[in-house]
């Protein structure tokens, strides 16, 4: 009897491991895909990719919403030229992924090239079956 139930604690135990690592799998291309739509923007992806409730705070103490956010990368405003992610980690938290990065990229902002250095969190929420931005805070490195 003592066999079996270390039996079925390991048999969750795994089921568990492998729901969180396919949760983690998708996180991470998701948000790839974000760095992808940040260099190269497509509306109707970014507008599935965030949450109609999006808090999107840059490293300067500017906030967006996800109308605004969307349309900053789409108009130029907020132009990347290339990101390059490092450092990455993930937790998850059921349905909520906390995901820390850092992010170096060339910029183009209104047809002025800069390069940034942020540190980076976002906050991803399941929905349905996909994941979706609901929540990024930049800060700037040395």
């Amino acid at each position: 009897m003592e066999k079996m139930i270390y039996v079925l604690l390991f048999l969750f135990s795994v089921q568990t491991v492998q729901a969180q690592s396919k949760d983690s799998i998708a996180v991470v291309m998701q948000v790839n895909h974000l760095a992808a739509l940040m260099v190269d923007p497509n509306k109707a992806d970014l507008e599935t990719l965030v949450s109609d409730k999006l808090s999107y705070g840059h490293s300067s103490g500017k906030l967006e919403g996800k109308v605004s956010f969307i349309e900053s990368l789409i108009s130029g405003s907020s132009d990347f030229v290339k990101i390059n992610l490092t450092d990455q980690s993930i937790q998850l938290f059921g349905k909520t992924a906390i995901v820390r990065n850092k992010l170096f990229a060339s910029t183009n902002d209104g047809g002025k090239p800069g390069e940034v250095k942020l540190g980076i969190i976002l906050i991803w929420q399941k929905h349905e079956k996909h994941w979706q931005l609901i929540a990024r805070q930049a800060f700037k490195l040395p």
